[in-house]
């Protein structure tokens, strides 16, 4: 194996090694009492604060740009560092079939969790229809690795979350945030991102306690993340390191598109940077 084969896998090991820990963490974050989140999500929630009067609408309200900018400098450094090099050799090894398949796989489990919150949204025909898609994708797909649901003509999967439920119920967006190792945010969506990590039925029914299970889940979603650093590796370098502002340029993208998401973008005309025709063979 010659040296930048190896130092690459070491890189891998070192990424895996901190996305375990993580998760192991969040396992562990996942069985604290709910009652505890609950308090934590009203006091964030009332903690959003409103945009300036005198903020031209559409433009991005950064309150904390210092702080953000440091935390940028954070995620861009272990991007560099250890995150896109072990994404560059992961993506070497495995082959984009078995990367779909586990992706897919991945998505699967995050089903149940969408399923809630549309409901908390009052969208009872998107929680219908993600609920028959776990079910299909679950068995005829096996756990999620195949995809029938989609060969089916079924409709794809709504991809709801708190941070949307949050938007739904009419809480402001709140200041422009970059959190640690998770990126761009909102304090909407960085409190929806919290409340995400209890909802999902499955940590309750099947995975809390079991460390089998756990473990898989985040192996899934551990190479969820490098396939998908690896297969938008071009477009995420220019912004990450070929733009004059790299922290100004994350920040437009993320808030159109995520305005765009939530119905909020005020256009037509847009445009997702990271749109990528392969995503279909994911759904």
């Amino acid at each position: 194996m010659s040296w930048s084969s190896t130092n690459g896998c070491l890189e891998l090991k070192r990424v895996l090694s901190l996305t375990g820990s993580y998760w192991k963490l969040h396992a562990r974050v996942r069985r604290a009492k709910v009652w505890g989140a609950s308090l934590l999500v009203v006091a964030s929630v009332a903690a959003c604060s409103g945009r300036p009067a005198s903020l031209p609408e559409g433009e991005p309200w950064d309150p904390y740009e210092g702080v953000n900018r440091g935390v940028h400098a954070l995620n861009k450094g272990f991007d560099r560092v250890a995150f896109r090099p072990a994404s560059r050799v992961y993506s070497g090894l495995m082959g984009d079939e078995i990367e779909t398949a586990i992706s897919r796989a991945s998505n699967n489990i995050s089903l149940p969790g969408d399923v809630v919150n549309n409901i908390l949204q009052g969208n009872m025909k998107g929680a219908t229809e993600d609920t028959y898609r776990f079910i299909v994708n679950s068995t005829i797909g096996l756990f999620g690795l195949f995809d029938p649901a989609t060969e089916f003509n079924m409709p794809p999967a709504t991809e709801a979350d708190f941070g949307q439920t949050l938007y739904v119920w009419g809480v402001r967006e709140g200041g422009y945030v970059e959190l640690p190792f998770f990126g761009p945010s909102t304090e909407r969506d960085a409190v929806g991102t919290v409340v995400d990590f209890f909802l999902n039925p499955l940590d309750y029914a099947f995975i809390n306690g079991n460390e089998p299970v756990e473990y898989t889940i985040i192996g899934a979603k551990t190479s969820d993340l490098l396939t998908q650093r690896a297969r938008f590796g071009s477009t995420i370098d220019d912004v990450l390191y070929e733009s004059a502002d790299s922290y100004s340029q994350l920040r437009s993208f993320y808030l159109q598109n995520r305005r765009f998401e939530l119905g909020d973008a005020g256009s037509d005309d847009y445009l997702d940077p990271y749109d990528d025709p392969y995503l279909a063979d994911l759904e």
